[in-house]
C-alpha cells in the first residue's frame, strides 16, 4: 500500500477533500514534553504518522532517544521529589482533584480535534473518536470523587487490643504510562486520572502510530495549570518503551497492549520488583442462550462485538449459538454486519473504518485466509474491500462473518483485532448450556463476555461462571467506578474503580500503643 499521489485531480476525491481543509493543532513536531514545556528531542530521527484511510503520511514526531527519556523522567522525578510544599505529592488529595476536574473542563474544549486527530492516526470512525473527550472527561471527574477516600483516616485496632495502625496511603513515584494505538486517548486517560490523584507523576509514551492526539491531552494538561513535571510526554519506537521500562527512575509501569509485548514486560518489571499494571488481548465470547431476543442482540451487536472495526480488546468476536436456533444466528449476525457502512472514518455514517496500520492489515488478511483454508464459511466479506473516492491506498478488509467455525481453528482460538467475527455451534439438548461455557472457557484469554437471554436471571448465573474479568447481560459498557481486567492472558491487575486507584499507592502502618 502506498500513499496516493496529491495532484490537483486528486484533491477531487472526497476523502482527500475532507481532509485537505483540517487545521490540526499537531502533524509534524520536532518536540517531546518535559518540565512544563514542549522541548526539542535530544535526537534526529523521525516517526511518520499514517492515515490508515488513504495511506498518506500527513505528520511525523521525534523517534525519542534514551537522553529524552532521561530527561522526562527527570523532570518527573523533580516534582514528586521536590521539598517544597507545593510539590505533588505534598498537595491535598482534594487539590489534586481540582486540577483533574479542571483538565476534564480543558479536554472537552478540545473535543473535535482530538477526535480528528485520532480518527486520521488510526482510522477510527469520527462516530466512535468523537465520544473521546466527553470519555476522558467523565474518566478524569469520576476519580476526583475519590478524593475523600485518600483523606479519610484509615485507623485499625490491634484484634487483642493495646494498640492500633494508622495506615497510609502513599502515591509510589514516577509512573511510566504505555498506551496502545486502539483507543490512544482513553487508554491513556485510565491510567493518568487514577496516577495524578493518587499523587505520583508521570510519563506518558504513546504508540508510535498514535502519537499525535496525546499532544492534545498534554495541551489540556498544560491549559489546566498542572505543576511543571507532573506530566511528561515521550515518543517514539517500542525500542524507547522498553528503556522507559526498565529506566531507574520509574516506580510503576502501567501497560496497555498486546499479550507477548506484555509478557516481555512484566519479565522486565519482575526482575526489578517493580510495580505493573498490563491490561492486555482478549478472545472473548457471547453466549447465545435458546430463549436470546436475536431482534435486541443485532442493535447492541456491533458495539459489543465489533467496536472501532473489530479493533477492541474486550470485545466478544466469538458468538456461541445454539444448535436449535444456529442458523437464525447466523442470519442476524451476518444481515447486521453487511448492513454497517464502511467507508471514510472522517464520514459521520461510517459503521467501519481501516485496519489502523499496515501491519494489522496484513494479519488480519492472513487470519482471513486462514479461515477459509480451514474450512470456515464466509457469509459476509472475506476480503479486501475495494473502496474508490480517495480511499483506495486505504487498509481496509470487509467486515467478515465466519460461520460454520470449529474450536479448532486459528480463527477461533487466535485474537485477530480485526473486522472479523466467529459463530461456533454448541448443543442446546435440553436446554443445556454446559457446552457453551465449556467453549467459553475453554481459551488462554479471560477479558470480557457477553451472555445474551431473556432469562436475566438465568444469564447471570451463566455470567458467574463465565472465566473472566468482565460480562456484560444483553450488552456491553465500561463502568468507570467498576474494576476491569483480565484473567490469565489478559493480563495482571486492574483498572477503574478505586481498585485502579488503589494500583497507584504504597501502603505504610505506624504502629501505636493505646
Amino acid at each position: 500500500m502506498t500513499a496516493p499521489a496529491h495532484d490537483a485531480a486528486t484533491h477531487d476525491a472526497p476523502a482527500v477533500s475532507a481532509r485537505f481543509g483540517l487545521r490540526l493543532p499537531h502533524t509534524h513536531v520536532d518536540t517531546i514534553f518535559f518540565n512544563g514545556a514542549w522541548q526539542p528531542s535530544r535526537g534526529t530521527g523521525r516517526n511518520p504518522v499514517t492515515d490508515p484511510a488513504t495511506g498518506e503520511v500527513w505528520g511525523s514526531v521525534p523517534d525519542g532517544t534514551p537522553e529524552d527519556v532521561d530527561a522526562a523522567v527527570g523532570s518527573a522525578q523533580q516534582a514528586f521529589e521536590g521539598a517544597d510544599d507545593g510539590a505533588w505529592p505534598r498537595l491535598s488529595p482534594s487539590e489534586r482533584a481540582a486540577y483533574l476536574l479542571r483538565i476534564a473542563d480543558e479536554v472537552e474544549k478540545r473535543a473535535d480535534e482530538l477526535s480528528l486527530t485520532n480518527s486520521r492516526e488510526n482510522g477510527s470512525p469520527v462516530a466512535e473518536s468523537s465520544g473521546a473527550a466527553a470519555n476522558a472527561a467523565g474518566i478524569l471527574r469520576y476519580f476526583a470523587t475519590l478524593a475523600g477516600y485518600l483523606e479519610q483516616e484509615d485507623v485499625r485496632p490491634f484484634p487483642r487490643g493495646g494498640g492500633e495502625s494508622v495506615v497510609r496511603r502513599d502515591p509510589l513515584g514516577v509512573c511510566a504510562l504505555i498506551a496502545p494505538w486502539n483507543f490512544p486517548i482513553n487508554l491513556v486517560m485510565i491510567k493518568l486520572a487514577p496516577a495524578l490523584l493518587a499523587g505520583c507523576t508521570v510519563v506518558i509514551k504513546p504508540a508510535s502510530p498514535t502519537p499525535l492526539s496525546i499532544r492534545v491531552i498534554i495541551d489540556a494538561v498544560a491549559a489546566a495549570g498542572v505543576p511543571a513535571g507532573v506530566v511528561n510526554l515521550v515518543t517514539g519506537s517500542g525500542r524507547l518503551g522498553d528503556v522507559l521500562v526498565k529506566h531507574p527512575g520509574v516506580a510503576k509501569v502501567a501497560f496497555t497492549g498486546s499479550t507477548p509485548v506484555g509478557r516481555k514486560i512484566a519479565a522486565a518489571c519482575g526482575e526489578l520488583l517493580r510495580p505493573v499494571t498490563l491490561e492486555l488481548g482478549g478472545k472473548s465470547s457471547a453466549i447465545v442462550l435458546p430463549d436470546a431476543d436475536l431482534d435486541a442482540m443485532s442493535r447492541v451487536l456491533i458495539k459489543s462485538s465489533m467496536r472501532n472495526t473489530g479493533q477492541t480488546c474486550y470485545i466478544s468476536t466469538r458468538i456461541l449459538a445454539p444448535a436449535s436456533r444456529y442458523d437464525e444466528v447466523v442470519d442476524m449476525v451476518t444481515a447486521t454486519i453487511a448492513a454497517g457502512k464502511q467507508g471514510d472514518p472522517l464520514d459521520p455514517e461510517t459503521v467501519f473504518g481501516p485496519c489502523a496500520t499496515e501491519a494489522q492489515y496484513r494479519t488480519v488478511m492472513e487470519y482471513v485466509e486462514s479461515g477459509l483454508a480451514e474450512g470456515a464459511r464466509a457469509t459476509t466479506g472475506g476480503r479486501p474491500a475495494s473502496l474508490t473516492g480517495g480511499l483506495e491506498n486505504g487498509c481496509f478488509i470487509e467486515p467478515t462473518v465466519f460461520a460454520d467455525v470449529t474450536p479448532d481453528m486459528r480463527i477461533a482460538r487466535e485474537e485477530i483485532f480485526g473486522p472479523v467475527i466467529t459463530i461456533l455451534k454448541y448443543n442446546d439438548a435440553g436446554g443445556s448450556v454446559e457446552e457453551a461455557l465449556a467453549l467459553a472457557n475453554n481459551t488462554e484469554f479471560g477479558l470480557g463476555g457477553l451472555v445474551f437471554g431473556r432469562d436475566e436471571d438465568a444469564a447471570l448465573a451463566v455470567a458467574d461462571r463465565m472465566d473472566t474479568g468482565s460480562v456484560g447481560l444483553n450488552f456491553f459498557a465500561s463502568n468507570h467506578s467498576a474494576p476491569f481486567g483480565g484473567r490469565h492472558d489478559s493480563g495482571l491487575g486492574t483498572e477503574y474503580g478505586i481498585e485502579g486507584l488503589n494500583a497507584y499507592l504504597s501502603y505504610k502502618s505506624i504502629h501505636r500503643k493505646r
